[in-house]
């Protein structure tokens, strides 16, 4: 691996499950970092080819969650500065320029919001809200590191300053229209799953009324219309998200007896 120029080391952690697709190119740009750790959950495709060809440090670990799944990859990094980068995220040489010349050299600064800018149907999309999006992905774990949440974890820190940088990584998360409805089911029903543990409960009138409302949202409001095509579909595609997730809760907890009908349930098996 390549001696980094940084004068603040810095480790890029990853966690991986299947991720031949992009893994080649996502770890290419990171090769100024001083080390990489990969986290797998029993890849069954080339990815851990990929990433051992690429001095990768790999590691397995049972997936129990996004968020104890990241820590416990943190938690493996040699230094204390990580930068943490999904499996179809691609660090531009513009940030890694930036990273390089400010981590270590701003005082009381423990974490940066890194912008993530989204391809989708092989088009950046420069408009709406997926454009230079800022996630806490880069810190120093000394101050912090990844909640315990199952779907949607957050990095939280205290003790400094967290501050945005300018230029951006580019996430191409689907390959394929197949392979998002894979992602979109799996994620919905994580979502569900959290939003239950949580005590949210999914009325009739979530699950009706947000698809029209969260579509002109995101078509109209957030511009996506000037994204062509691809902003459409990626409107239509964001409105069904949260429905999907919301009638798999509504699901869920219409399956799950009430406590007046558990004693009713459990006098009626015991008479079969």
């Amino acid at each position: 691996m390549n001696t980094p120029s940084v004068a603040t080391p810095i480790s890029a952690v990853l966690i991986t499950l299947n991720s031949e697709r992009l893994l080649g190119s996502v770890l290419d740009a990171l090769q100024w970092c001083a080390e990489i750790v990969v986290v797998d959950s029993g890849s069954t495709d080339s990815t851990l080819q990929i990433a051992r060809e690429r001095g990768a440090r790999v590691l397995h670990r049972d997936f129990d969650g996004f968020g104890p799944q990241k820590r416990f990859a943190v938690a493996q990094a040699v230094h204390d500065w990580v930068l943490v980068v999904d499996a179809d995220e691609v660090v531009t040489p513009e940030l890694r320029a930036e990273i390089q010349n400010r981590v270590g050299r701003e005082e009381g600064v423990v974490g940066y919001n890194v912008p993530i800018s989204l391809i989708f149907m092989e088009r950046l999309m420069r408009y709406g809200s997926e454009y230079k999006m800022p996630h806490l992905r880069l810190f120093n774990r000394t101050f912090g590191t990844y909640n315990l949440s199952h779907v949607h974890e957050d990095v939280e820190l205290s003790g400094g300053r967290v501050l945005t940088l300018k230029d951006h990584m580019l996430h191409d998360s689907y390959g394929s229209m197949h392979e998002y409805f894979e992602k979109l089911n799996r994620y919905t029903t994580a979502g569900a799953r959290e939003l239950d543990r949580r005590g949210r409960k999914a009325s009739t009138a979530q699950v009706v009324f947000r698809l029209p409302l969260t579509f002109l949202k995101e078509y109209l409001l957030k511009k996506n219309i000037l994204n062509g095509y691809p902003g459409f579909v990626w409107s239509l595609f964001s409105a069904m998200y949260p429905v999907v997730k919301y009638a798999k809760l509504h699901e869920l907890q219409q399956k799950r007896p009430s406590p007046e009908e558990r004693p009713v349930r459990m006098y009626e098996n015991r008479t079969h």
